[in-house]
């Protein structure tokens, strides 16, 4: 839940409009420390259509708004909130995650892209065999020797056969992996079963999980995007009145009469994110749903109206009506999504393997051409064992490399060199080798480092969106800190704001019902009658309910006077009523009891109270910053954004 709140409250202040390419004028002072005109108008203009307050809109208002962001950053830097470990460890994730998005290589992005919206067009259904083998390992061939062995064993024995005698889910696999496509596996994998026939295994293969066959059981087109309504009971059922399975075959009776699926929606299930549109949910693709159940149901309806019977899912009782099925968008409507995806993959390592002959065209890289046969001569037998140092006599301060005016020396790959013993412990890989691999491992991942030090200089929009979410990050700790945390905990304080402000918290009148809806007025105006002489609901369904035709449903809770469940013309009067009409059926509402208006208690109102105190708590705070720090506005500057704008 705080991730959520944090990310709602950082997209607020999201910045990426620059000030004209005129010359940056200062705007405002706190505490002496100069803001700029140009950050002012970035922030302006990206909320102008956020904010709903129309009086924010105002430069003066909105002006408002920024200066009192500005102070609370000030606070924040007061209480020293920037220097937090917890501060600065979510700040570098968020970096090292924005980074990945301007460090790039666009035509070989270009080329993944459109690979994987080729194949997101089709789905795979395949099994594997892997044979497990360390990431780093180079001693690969009995792996491989077995991995191949066990594939003709599959296509001698059948891959069903082999799998009885020798997966044990430890060094050696073998998995049915259903239906996938693109994204779903790593990248060696996908590419390897896009590029198998049907009926057919794989030569062997190599992921970071070790060596792989692929057997690609079958091909189909993707299944699209299914746009569905549903009905749903929920496991435990709202309803005091209802066991959910039988609840659900009771509606589908409904529907199997000819009542409509959406005023049965609207009228009988517990989604209410849904309900009140006739059922309907949002268009998704195969796998996009966390219920593969409701997914199978909903793509094996062949045609649009058609309906499922009741089934089970992990979330609830369901019935599905397909509404429309659109077969997969063209790549220019998804390119975005795709891309992302790209970078995010186990695929972006070609990327980055494309951006790094990119940067040392880019920057004047400079090699020192005896440095490998340098550290080639002092390596020794030691560094097989862990144990290897530099040598006494070591030319640390020489020049490594350099990119543009940053030198790398012979102590800075010394020292990743001690490191990288690690990988090559207890084996006997040449010196040359080791040199050569660990050489070229070090000038990439400077190179990549140099980029990324030196990008908010290189790429404003970088810049300006890093600024966005270091100020917003911080503003966030401070406001949990300074007034939510303080709000929430403050008990005598939450008592004392409700005692004086209790005529804010007011139930509205309420009533408990009991409801009997049908689509046929006959057997709600027989409900009628039987309610009027007090059968119970179980006498009632007996009398009019049978075990073919489902012709009155009951429904019980408390309701407030608004509530869709209830007609618009709903009269609260004591007792059984008349006959609504009422979402495309009809309903008898005998009222059980009138809950009139009143005082909510504290328990009953606390989460608003606590809301309406953390506002008093902040406005009061807001006054304290402006007597702690000195606010000066630079008029001329003010005067001319509000001419520039037209405001």
């Amino acid at each position: 839940m705080k991730l959520n709140i944090k990310c709602l409250f950082l997209v607020f202040f999201a910045l990426s409009f620059s000030f004209a390419q005129e010359k940056d004028q200062v705007l405002l002072t706190v505490n002496g420390e100069p803001v700029m005109a140009s950050e002012f108008l970035r922030v302006y203009n990206k909320n102008l259509d956020l904010v709903q307050d129309e009086n924010q809109k105002d430069i003066d208002g909105y002006l408002k708004l920024f200066t009192e962001y500005q102070l609370k950053l000030k606070e924040a830097k007061r209480l020293k909130l920037d220097e937090d470990k917890n501060y600065q460890r979510e700040f570098l994730r968020y970096k090292q995650q924005l980074i990945k998005n301007y460090i790039s290589e666009n035509k070989v992005t270009e080329a993944l892209v459109k690979e994987a919206y080729d194949r997101s067009n089709i789905d795979i259904n395949a099994s594997h065999i892997l044979v497990r083998l360390d990431a780093t390992s180079k001693d690969t061939l009995n792996a491989y020797n077995e991995v191949l062995a066990l594939r003709e064993r599959a296509l001698k024995e059948g891959f069903d056969k082999v799998k009885a005698e020798m997966h044990n889910g430890k060094t050696i696999f073998l998995e049915n992996l259903g239906y996938f496509s693109a994204f779903k596996m790593v990248y060696e994998f996908e590419t390897a079963a896009y590029n198998t026939n049907v009926g057919e295994i794989s030569m062997p293969f190599r992921t970071q999980f070790g060596y792989h066959v692929v057997k690609v059981d079958d091909k189909r087109s993707s299944r699209g995007t299914a746009t569905v309504a549903h009905i749903m009971v929920n496991l435990v059922s709202q309803d005091s009145l209802a066991d959910p399975e039988k609840r659900i075959n009771d509606i589908y009776k409904k529907l199997n009469q000819g009542e409509s699926f959406e005023s049965l929606a609207k009228q009988f299930s517990e989604d209410k994110s849904s309900a009140r549109e006739g059922g309907k949910i949002a268009p998704f693709k195969s796998g996009q749903l966390s219920s593969l159940e409701f997914e199978d149901a909903a793509f094996a309806l062949k045609n649009d109206g058609d309906v499922t019977q009741p089934f089970k899912t992990a979330y609830g009782w369901h019935i599905v009506k397909r509404i429309n099925l659109k077969p997969i968008e063209p790549l220019e409507n998804l390119k975005e999504s795709f891309e992302s995806k790209v970078k995010r993959d186990s695929r972006s390592k070609l990327i980055n393997e494309a951006m790094i002959t990119k940067l040392k065209n880019k920057y004047d890289v400079t090699y020192n051409s005896e440095a490998k046969g340098y550290f080639t001569s002092i390596l020794t037998d030691e560094f097989y064992n862990r144990n290897w140092n530099l040598p006494a006599a070591f030319k640390a301060n020489e020049t490594l490399f350099s990119i543009n005016e940053t030198i790398f020396t012979y102590e800075d790959f010394g020292k990743h060199l001690i490191t990288a013993q690690r990988i090559y412990s207890g084996k006997a890989t040449p010196f040359t080798t080791i040199v050569e691999k660990e050489y070229e491992s070090f000038i990439e991942s400077s190179i990549l480092q140099y980029r990324e030090d030196n990008l908010e200089v290189e790429n404003i929009e970088y810049a300006n969106i890093l600024k966005e979410y270091r100020d917003g990050l911080l503003l966030f700790d401070l406001m949990e800190k300074e007034i939510w945390n303080k709000a929430s905990q403050d008990s005598t304080g939450i008592e004392s704001y409700y005692s004086k402000n209790k005529s804010k918290y007011q139930w509205s009148d309420r009533v408990e019902v009991v409801i009997a809806s049908s689509a046929d007025k006959s057997n709600v105006k027989k409900a009628l009658k039987m309610m009027k002489k007090g059968d119970s609901e179980v006498v009632i369904n007996e009398k009019l309910n049978t075990n073919d035709k489902q012709n009155v449903i009951f429904t019980k809770g408390t309701y407030t006077l608004d509530n869709p469940v209830l007609p618009s013309d709903f009269k609260a009067t004591k007792g059984v009523s008349a006959v609504y009409e009422h979402h495309d059926a009809f309903h008898v509402i005998d009222v059980v009891e009138i809950l009139p208006a009143g005082q909510k208690s504290l328990d009953e109102a606390k989460g608003n109270v606590i809301n309406d105190y953390q506002t008093e708590i902040e406005t009061n705070w807001v006054t304290d910053l402006y007597a702690r720090f000195n606010v000066e506005v630079n008029q001329e500057t003010l005067n001319a954004i509000k001419a520039k704008i037209g405001n």
